[in-house]
């Protein structure tokens, strides 16, 4: 129970940076969808797909492998690991920014913005960037310095803010009142473009708060980055086709759809919609910092209740999953206020989304089996699945339901992963997971859900005064049957 508390603790503050800096970027979506019209948007939306794409190939699955090496009984030193896998990343990203830069054109025009060129070398800079600063981050979470992780990371986004608020809101208003001001570095034609601009300078940013873990002895190993190499390569295709899960229906989008102005649209509601589904994905990603080094250290302790503390941390992840769920459907009449009104009509994806990123966590969870046992091939193979799902259902339904269709598409991408997952590593890594317990409170979530969502009320302020009761009564239902801290007048119902 003490890992347990570690671990909740450590989700907390890595969570803190991440829900409070997501949180942040996301009061930039009623900006953005103010100020920008759903085809421009969506052009915003497909660029950080292919960003987020790029990323996962460039760091090719070194921030498991470190942790994996540097957790080895083996490797007696830790720094040897750290350098061997941040100069790994610092090549990589370098050739891959100078290959953007040569080929530039040809790339322009393949991804269907031959006239924003400039938009595109923009971004292959912030994700050389991000690449290589992923490693020192992975070596603040082996240090246990989550404090520092979390202030960097945080004032990374504050920068990146602050930035468009400039650009987007600052510039425009300057240029009215005193247009000398700003006229010699602002061009208001310039429009989304500010907003990768601003990225890049706050990707700068960080990395120059990173320079005290860049100031290392270097030692780098051919020997160990083969090994590395050798273990993440499949991890580096899980992440590729998990990605592109993730990101491949926003790029698929305007090359299904032949009216070019309605796929970029159909792309820029789609992408609005899904950040409200932003709430899960901050959870999944803060227990993701704190649970990868735990689940490292532990396998390495010799520790034999290591496999409950496993089923413990999927069963509170699955619990919290479905209250973050319920409370985001409850009280979405007031959080689709971070999205212009234009874009309420894609609000149908939802609940779709979160649910998919919810089967996406649980098969995030179920994945240490291979990453413990080496065998992360399997990781591959459920990811290349998945896309499989993912590309078919998009090729099926997006062209009769247009976004609804990738968001269906993603549900069943990971829904099928998740099972996959699940039932091969009941072979090789038997761990006694509480699938009564989860069942049990995702019947009651559901009807909870039903419940709350076909209540015969108009009013906004009326249904979430009566969706209240129904959501504390499912908080107090999971804070009576689990050993969690109790406020006094609850140990004494109980």
């Amino acid at each position: 129970m003490a890992t347990i508390k570690s671990l909740a603790k450590d989700t907390a503050v890595y969570g803190l940076s991440s829900i409070i800096g997501r949180f942040l970027n996301w009061c930039l979506v009623p900006v953005y969808t103010i100020v920008f019209p759903a085809e421009e948007y969506g052009v915003v939306t497909y660029i950080y797909s292919f960003v987020a794409i790029a990323l996962v190939i460039l760091i090719y699955g070194m921030e498991t492998g470190f942790f994996r090496f540097v957790n080895d009984a083996d490797e007696k030193n830790p720094i040897r690991v750290y350098s061997t896998a941040l100069l790994s990343i610092a090549a990589t990203s370098i050739m891959f920014l100078i290959a953007v830069c040569c080929f530039i054109t040809p790339i322009s025009d393949i991804m269907e913005l031959p006239a924003h060129p400039d938009y595109i070398l923009i971004m292959a800079a912030t994700v050389a960037i991000d690449a290589f600063t992923a490693i020192p981050f992975c070596y603040l979470r082996y240090k246990k310095c989550s404090m520092r992780f979390a202030t960097i990371k945080l004032i990374g986004i504050a920068i990146n803010i602050a930035l468009n608020i400039f650009f987007i809101i600052g510039c425009p208003y300057l240029m009215k009142v005193s247009s000398q001001s700003v006229s010699w570095f602002y061009d208001s034609q310039y429009g989304v473009g500010y907003i990768f601009l601003a990225n890049l300078l706050s990707s700068l940013a960080v990395l120059i708060m990173l320079c005290p873990e860049l100031r290392i002895k270097y030692v780098y190993s051919v020997k160990l980055f083969r090994k590395m190499f050798r273990y993440s390569f499949p991890i580096l295709v899980l992440g590729v086709a998990g990605i592109m899960n993730q990101s491949i229906d926003k790029i698929l989008i305007p090359y299904i759809l032949r009216d070019s102005a309605e796929a970029w649209s159909q792309v820029g509601i789609y992408g609005a919609n899904y950040k409200i589904a932003i709430v899960m994905v901050m959870f999944i990603q803060a227990f993701r910092f704190a649970y990868e080094p735990v689940i490292f250290s532990q396998n390495r302790e010799k520790n034999v209740k290591k496999t409950q503390l496993y089923a413990d941390a999927m069963k509170y992840f699955i619990i919290f999953g479905y209250v973050i769920f319920l409370g985001v459907m409850f009280y979405l009449p007031v959080l689709k206020f971070f999205i212009g009104k234009a874009y309420f009509v894609g609000l149908s994806v939802v609940p779709v989304v979160m649910m998919a990123e919810l089967f996406n966590g649980i098969f995030f969870n179920l994945s240490l089996w291979y990453k413990l046992t080496d065998r992360t091939v399997w990781g591959s193979y459920f990811s290349i699945l998945g896309l499989v799902v993912t590309l078919t259902l998009n090729f099926l339904l997006v062209p009769k339901m247009g976004y609804m269709g990738a968001a269906w598409a993603a549900f069943f991408c990971y829904l099928v992963m998740m099972l996959a997952s699940y039932f091969v590593g009941k072979k090789y890594y038997p761990i006694q997971y509480d699938i009564k317990s989860a069942t049990c409170y995702g019947g009651l979530m559901l009807i909870l859900y039903i419940l709350g969502m076909n209540l015969p009320i108009n009013s906004d302020i009326w249904l979430l005064t009566a969706r209240t009761p129904i959501f504390i009564a499912f908080l107090v239902v999971i804070l009576i049957r689990e050993p969690l801290p109790k406020p006094k007048f609850l140990k004494k119902i109980v």
